[in-house]
């Protein structure tokens, strides 16, 4: 639960919150906005730990005039605004703070055009990110980012977090296919940004900079995506290891051989031990690595087998077998999607934090990982993308009292990360959970100057605030 500073942080005054909802049924109709403390309640926290605000306001957007006209009546009355996609996030980017208006961007659901001579889709941001996959992958095509989300989370906030997921080893994050979007900004402004093909490199790239922006910059009502043709064949690799880390070494070995599969999954022990209900693992697994190789459909044995050559040459290695058929491959997806929520099982707290390191790395900072838990005493496993580095690292406790000695484990994870050459956030953003950390990572004058950066396109700071940036006295929400 975040100190009061927060709650209170960019609040509106009550006269300006009470005339924003008039001008808002006015020009938008009542039914489009929602006013009852019970119906807003469950639009102030996302998939964090954070215990939100109830918004005095919720807009049900469905079209792009219902943005403009929220965030024009918004800066008018200075209420402030916090945007929101489905609400998946894991660092607290959709929860409202400050209360004021929550503008829900769920109902842009269409997918607008799929075309596949240009390889491009124009989509909605409340289009269901399995939705688009399915339905690329009917017309031969293929939309790469997958994140464990997919069957709920929405293209709206994947591009404000830059989504990654277990393909970005090979075909990189949502960013690398944002070709332009449609933007509404503060004061009811709106502007196409970007472009349709594939190379262009006119004036700044305005559109690099909104996705990843967390929803601090600007409210997207249309994305046109870059497609790829979808890969002929997939096969699927589980490697079984003694211990943790004699898979990091194997991830390792991996990327110096120059082999890239399209996905490179790590789970520790503990998180084995978390799923070996939906899938059947041999008792002597202490680790594992989940490998997924792709292409034309002549390469495929050929990947298969020099993958298998080179991690039953490496240490400590105890099996690697592959899927026989489609049915056992999705048995094994399946498993690793349902991390999230199976570990959330093993107690009463979780937290998860989506570090990442370069390539070569990940074997020291698993090794770092282990003195955390054992010099703070927090219970801890690790999953996640080791093929790019990205990890996963989540702390479990069940007592109140236990929560200084997790945050002092979070501190310390964040400072290991940036000691071996990495980065605070791979795929979840910073959010409100790790806005404290981010001067471990940046000297301030880069934070003052992407704070100008957000002058700009907001300045008075009413689009999500308290969001990436660290505030005075506030350290871990």
């Amino acid at each position: 639960m975040q100190p009061p500073e927060v709650r209170r942080r960019g609040q509106a005054a009550q006269a300006a919150v009470d005339r924003a909802k008039i001008d808002l049924e006015r020009r938008l109709g009542p039914s489009k906005v929602m006013t009852s403390p019970d119906a807003c309640a469950s639009y102030a926290s996302d998939e964090s730990d954070i215990a939100g605000r109830v918004p005095d306001i919720v807009v049900l957007a469905e079209s792009r005039e219902d943005v403009m006209a929220t965030l024009e009546v918004a800066e008018a009355r200075e209420v402030p605004v916090t945007p929101r996609a489905a609400g998946t996030g894991r660092t607290g980017g959709a929860v409202c703070v400050a209360g004021g208006i929550v503008l829900a961007t769920h109902a842009l659901r269409d997918i607008k055009e799929i075309d596949r001579d240009d390889l491009v889709a124009v989509v909605q941001p409340g289009v269901v990110t399995g939705d688009l996959h399915a339905a690329c992958e009917k017309e031969g095509l293929f939309y790469p980012p997958d994140p464990n989300s997919l069957e709920t989370c929405m293209i709206g906030g994947n591009v404000a977090e830059n989504a990654g997921g277990p393909r970005a080893f090979k075909y990189g994050v949502t960013r690398e296919y944002v070709l332009g979007m449609d933007a509404c900004f503060m004061g009811g402004r709106a502007m196409r940004v970007g472009k349709r093909t594939v190379k262009g490199v006119t004036g700044y790239d305005v559109t690099a900079l909104l996705v990843g922006s967390e929803g601090t910059l600007g409210v997207f009502t249309e994305v046109t995506l870059r497609l790829v043709p979808k890969p002929q064949e997939i096969a699927t690799i589980l490697a079984i290891f003694e211990d943790v880390h004699a898979s990091g070494a194997a991830v390792s070995a991996i990327v110096r051989a120059g082999l890239v599969p399209r996905c490179l999954e790590l789970l520790d022990r503990a998180t084995i031990d978390a799923v070996r209900a939906q899938v059947s693992i041999d008792p002597r697994a202490g680790a594992l690595l989940l490998i997924e190789v792709d292409g034309d459909a002549a390469l495929i044995e050929t990947q298969v087998a020099r993958m298998g050559e080179l991690l039953l040459a490496g240490k400590g290695v105890i099996d690697v077998v592959a899927a026989q058929d489609a049915a056992q491959r999705s048995r094994l997806w399946a498993a690793r999607r349902a991390l999230s929520p199976a570990t959330r099982k093993l107690a009463r707290h979780k937290l998860s934090e989506d570090v990442v390191v370069p390539r070569s790395r990940v074997a020291d900072l698993l090794a770092r990982v282990d003195r955390i838990g054992e010099e703070t005493r927090v219970r801890h496993l690790t999953y996640g993308h080791a093929g790019d580095g990205n990890l996963h690292v989540n702390f479990l406790w069940d007592d109140d009292a236990e929560r200084p000695a997790v945050e002092r484990a979070i501190e310390l994870l964040m400072r290991a990360t940036i000691e071996l050459g990495g980065t605070l956030s791979g795929e979840h953003g910073i959010g409100l959970t790790k806005a404290a950390y981010l001067p471990i990572e940046q000297p301030s004058d880069l934070i003052e100057l992407q704070r100008s950066v957000k002058r700009v396109f907001d300045p008075k700071d009413l689009l999500n605030p308290g969001k990436i940036f660290p505030t005075q006295g506030h350290r871990q929400c």
